[in-house]
């Protein structure tokens, strides 16, 4: 829906480009009342939505030049060039609200773990059970107490942990 921002003029582009990167950086939104009634309010929301969206995948992502100005064709040239602009001067802005954003899913940190393995031989169900059980300590700081967590997992549940674990480990090395 970036196609909405033709509706604006050029000169005002940045302006509102600016702000909505201030609005992609916790602070204040653009207002649709500043613009008149250029869009209709679904179309303010789409176009807010679409330059939002733009601006966080072209960061974190690191998307070349190249491929945001194809993405900005059905505007026009001078709206894609406002766009980058504003995207080379405040890459670094977004970039830092992106990881603080992805910092606040949660206040929890693990502080240290251990881990022991019991071969469970019997149930009371079941006389032979012969399943190797993970037993691991978690020592998780959250809001500056330490709480112990412990968890007791069969193989499938650990290989799944693993997975994950895995998984995290790469995004983690994406964003560096």
């Amino acid at each position: 829906m970036v196609y909405l921002l033709a509706k604006l003029r050029p000169e005002e582009c940045p302006q509102l480009l600016h702000r909505v990167v201030d609005g992609v950086c916790g602070r204040e939104s653009p207002r649709m009342a500043d613009y008149g009634d250029m869009w209709t309010l679904v179309e303010w929301m789409e176009l807010l939505d679409s330059l939002s969206s733009l601006f966080r995948l072209a960061v974190g992502k690191n998307t070349p030049d190249e491929e945001v100005l194809a993405s900005l064709a059905d505007v026009g040239g001078g709206y894609g060039e406002a766009v980058l602009t504003v995207l080379r001067a405040r890459r670094e802005e977004i970039r830092q609200a992106l990881v603080e954003r992805t910092n606040n899913v949660s206040s929890s940190t693990l502080q240290d773990f251990d881990w022991h393995i019991k071969l469970a031989l019997s149930s009371d169900k079941i006389s032979s059970l012969q399943t190797p059980l993970l037993n691991l300590s978690l020592d998780v700081k959250e809001n500056g107490a330490l709480k112990p967590v412990s968890v007791e997992m069969n193989r499938e549940e650990l290989q799944t942990l693993i997975s994950s674990m895995e998984a995290a480990n790469k995004v983690v090395l994406q964003l560096k």
